[in-house]
C-alpha cells in the first residue's frame, strides 16, 4: 500500500508541477480564467461530490437547487484561481494594490499595543492573505499550518509560504502547540484556521450539527490573557480582495477554565458561521466538517 500511495503521489505531484509550469508560461490573468474553468470540470472528480452535497444540504437546509449548483461553480472557480496564485505570492508581497483592508484602524491598535494577539479565519478566497498581510504590516506573526500528505509536493508549498506569507511557520499538531507557546511568551502573534475538523477537537454546535472543532484558540488566549481577532477574506468580480478584521474578542477567565474553552469555542464557530453566510461561494466546501 505504502508504495502505490508514493506512486499515486508521484504522479499527482509531476500534474501539479507541469501545471505551475503551464501558469508561469500564460500569466496570471489568463491563468486564472483557464483553471477557474479546469477545476470546475475536474474538481467533482477529485474530490467528493457526495461530501459537498452533505454539507450543503445542512447549510442550506430544504436548498433550492440552482442555488446549490451556483455555490459549488463559484467554490472551484476561486479553488482554481487560488491554485494559481500560489505561483503569484511573490506579486502579492511587493504590493497592496489586489486587496482592501476594512478595519485597518484595528490592526494600527493592535501594531501601536504591541502584544501577542489570536488571528483565526477560514478557508474563505485566497485564505493564504491573511498571514501575508499581517505580516507586510509589521506584526510579529507565527502561522499554524497542515502540511500535504503529499511529500513531493510539501516541501515547495512550504518554500512559497515561508518566504512570501510568513517566515515563521508552525506544523500542526501537538508540537505545534509547543512552538506556538514559545512564539507567544517571545511576544509573536498567532494566526490559523479554524474552520475544518480536527481529530483532538471537542464536538460542538456549527450549523446546528455536531462537529469536532479545534479548542486551540480559546486555549491559548485564556492561558496567556490574549484577544481573539477574527479575519474574512472575500474575492471580488475582478480577483481583487477584500480583508475584513473584526473587533478583538476580550477574553474573560471564570474559575471554571473547561466551560470558558467551551464558551469561547462555540462563540468563534458562530463567527466562522455568519463568514460562510455571507457568501457561501467564497467557503471550500470538500471538507468533511460533519464526520
Amino acid at each position: 500500500m505504502f508504495i502505490i500511495k508514493i506512486i499515486k503521489y508521484f504522479f499527482q505531484a509531476i500534474i501539479i508541477y507541469l501545471f505551475f509550469l503551464i501558469i508561469k508560461i500564460i500569466g496570471l490573468k489568463l491563468s486564472r480564467r483557464f483553471f477557474s474553468f479546469l477545476f470546475n470540470k475536474i474538481g467533482p472528480s477529485v474530490k467528493s461530490e457526495q461530501t459537498i452535497n452533505n454539507n450543503l444540504e445542512i447549510f442550506l437546509g430544504s436548498y433550492n437547487e440552482d442555488i446549490k449548483e451556483n455555490t459549488k461553480i463559484k467554490m472551484w472557480a476561486n479553488y482554481g484561481k487560488t491554485f494559481v496564485e500560489y505561483l503569484y505570492l511573490k506579486q502579492f508581497k511587493k504590493t497592496n494594490l489586489h486587496i482592501e483592508i476594512k478595519g485597518e484602524q484595528i490592526l494600527n491598535k493592535i501594531i501601536k499595543e504591541d502584544r501577542p494577539i489570536i488571528f483565526v479565519s477560514g478557508h474563505f478566497a485566497n485564505f493564504e492573505l491573511m498571514s501575508m498581510e499581517l505580516t507586510k504590516r509589521n506584526i510579529n506573526l507565527a502561522a499554524i499550518y497542515r502540511p500535504l500528505n503529499n511529500f513531493f509536493l510539501n516541501p515547495f508549498m512550504e518554500h512559497l509560504r515561508e518566504k512570501y506569507i510568513c517566515r515563521n511557520q508552525i506544523k500542526k499538531g501537538l508540537a505545534g502547540v509547543k512552538d506556538s507557546i514559545n512564539y507567544i511568551k517571545n511576544n509573536f502573534s498567532i494566526a490559523l484556521m479554524i474552520d475544518q475538523r480536527v481529530s483532538e477537537g471537542k464536538r460542538l454546535p456549527f450549523f446546528e450539527r455536531m462537529a469536532l472543532t479545534t479548542t486551540l484558540p480559546a486555549q491559548m488566549a485564556l492561558k496567556f490573557n490574549l484577544d481573539i481577532v477574527p479575519i474574512y477574506i472575500a474575492r471580488k468580480k475582478n480577483d481583487n480582495f477584500v480583508m475584513e478584521v473584526y473587533e478583538p474578542i476580550k477574553i474573560k477567565n471564570s474559575k471554571d477554565a473547561e466551560t470558558d474553552k467551551l464558551d469561547i469555542s462555540i462563540k468563534l464557530n458562530k463567527v466562522i458561521e455568519k463568514m460562510i453566510s455571507k457568501d457561501p461561494g467564497q467557503w471550500i466546501w470538500t471538507h468533511n466538517r460533519w464526520k
